[in-house]
């Protein structure tokens, strides 16, 4: 019954962000109601304690990156570097090819080091513009974004910095190269029938005369009558905030060290920092700020007279896509306390093979806590020993858990009920019902990737 409960609260949370309700209503209304099922007394406590500590923990970290993030984004659109860039690449690729720029785009920003949040809000000006010119539909643009930041540079890609690729490290002992070939065999699977199935929808669109669209949302608005920017100067912007992001992840730690101590005559004992766990965040912040700063130089004529109003904009859309994913962070929080959830997690260690065990367990608890790294850290706190003796016995290098499960999280987690998935929606102002099929297919080719580099392995025994 328990594991029903937990169940159940996600598929009202699924179903609520499906049919276009808040998130951020309907995720405490969902895991309170777990909550109150399995023992009504502990709702305001887990409400409180728990539900609201973790949303608050959230913004208190990220929320600088999606207002930097968005900002980014908003005066990349304001300056013309958007419709520069767009124009260069229909004259050097044609409208065929929109759908693979835009793959590269996030392909290269995430494997960069930046944030898939920030890369929404980054490329999003140039998907628009891209796709209008090229008279391909808006709703398939979440899906080309997932495509090429949610999937295979995120977890797959030997060396990717991002978050998913890290956590295995510290549970089996590896480093982010762990198992190259694998991560390089999977990333071709994913990259290849990603762009077979969006190119398949682009021409069934295009047979239908379906084109852009009308009546749009948060369409990008450069403003007329502004000469564009040289190609090189407004991909610059860009390029520095993946080139920043980079070297500040080296240096931030040799200038304040493992910790650093703030103390100051108005505080009634120092604030300790571990700088390690936060060196990220400010790495892409100061990324972006200089991104920002040089945008604003470069392109200031076209975008003083529209600042204002576009900062607002962008702010407001800041606030609303980071209060979505903390209400996730907190319904995932909630659920993974209850026994439901650890009778599901009890469940899955049933499975007999040491990879399928892992892969199905990191992608079933990454899609009910609506996290690729939440469900992984919950899986490898749980099973990680029991996965590495069923490989010890089963001659498995740990290489192998390690992409194993990486690729694993990123696999079903993408479900309706996703942060990131609610914040790429959001950005290009459409509807689950409008978009969601297309990131759907992505998750599936994703998933699928898993289970054919598992094959790979067992074929061949590369590593």
């Amino acid at each position: 019954m328990s594991a029903l409960i937990a169940l159940a609260a996600l598929a009202l949370l699924m179903l609520a962000a499906y049919r276009g309700y808040s998130v951020i209503l309907f995720a405490p209304i969902a895991a309170l109601g777990a909550v109150f099922l399995t023992d009504p007394g502990a709702v305001a406590p887990a409400f409180t304690g728990l539900f609201m500590e973790k949303m608050v923990g959230f913004v208190k970290l990220y929320f600088p990156v999606f207002l930097l993030g968005a900002v980014f984004g908003k005066l990349i659109e304001l300056s013309g570097f958007s419709r520069s860039i767009v124009a260069a690449a229909i004259r050097l690729l044609g409208r065929r090819h929109a759908i693979p720029v835009i793959v590269l785009v996030c392909a290269l920003l995430t494997y960069g080091g930046v944030s898939l949040f920030v890369v929404a809000f980054a490329v999003y000006p140039f998907a628009a513009e891209l796709f209008r010119q090229s008279d391909i539909p808006k709703r398939l643009i979440p899906a080309t974004v997932a495509l090429g930041a949610f999937s295979f540079t995120m977890d797959a890609l030997p060396g990717t910095p991002q978050i998913q690729n890290i956590i295995p490290t510290s549970f089996f002992g590896t480093n982010a190269w762990a198992a190259p070939w694998l991560g390089l065999t999977g990333s071709l699977f994913i990259i290849c029938v990603g762009l077979v199935y969006l190119e398949r929808q682009r021409r069934a669109a295009q047979s239908r005369e379906e084109g852009y669209g009308t009546d749009l949302l948060n369409e990008p608005e450069t403003p007329d009558g502004i000469n564009l920017p040289n190609p090189l100067l407004a991909i610059s912007p860009l390029i520095v905030v993946g080139v920043l992001n980079l070297l500040f992840t080296h240096w931030i730690p040799r200038w304040y060290g493992a910790t650093h101590e703030l103390a100051l005559p108005g505080l009634a004992k120092p604030v300790l920092t571990e700088v390690g766990k936060i060196t990220a965040i400010w790495a892409v912040e100061a990324a972006l700020i200089a991104g920002i700063l040089l945008v604003v130089i470069a392109g200031f004529r076209s975008i003083r007279d529209h600042l204002a109003e576009g900062s607002r904009t962008a702010v407001g859309g800041a606030i609303l896509a980071a209060m979505n994913t903390a209400s996730e962070y907190g319904f995932g929080a909630v659920i993974a306390a209850l026994p439901g959830f650890l009778v599901l997690a009890g469940g899955l260690a049933a499975i007999p093979d040491p990879l399928l065990n892992e892969a199905i367990s990191v992608t079933a608890l990454a899609g009910i806590t609506g996290s690729a790294s939440g469900g992984m850290s919950i899986a490898l706190a749980a099973m990680s020993d029991s996965f590495v003796a069923a490989a010890h016995a089963a001659n498995i290098p740990l290489e192998v858990l390690h992409r194993v499960a990486s690729m694993a999280s990123g696999g079903m987690d993408t479900l309706p009920h996703n942060g990131a998935v609610i914040t790429l929606l959001a950005i290009t102002g459409l509807s689950h019902r409008q978009a969601y099929g297309g990131i759907f297919a992505i998750t599936l080719i994703k998933s699928a990737a898993v289970l054919f580099v598992i094959g790979v392995f067992y074929m061949t025994g590369i590593v």
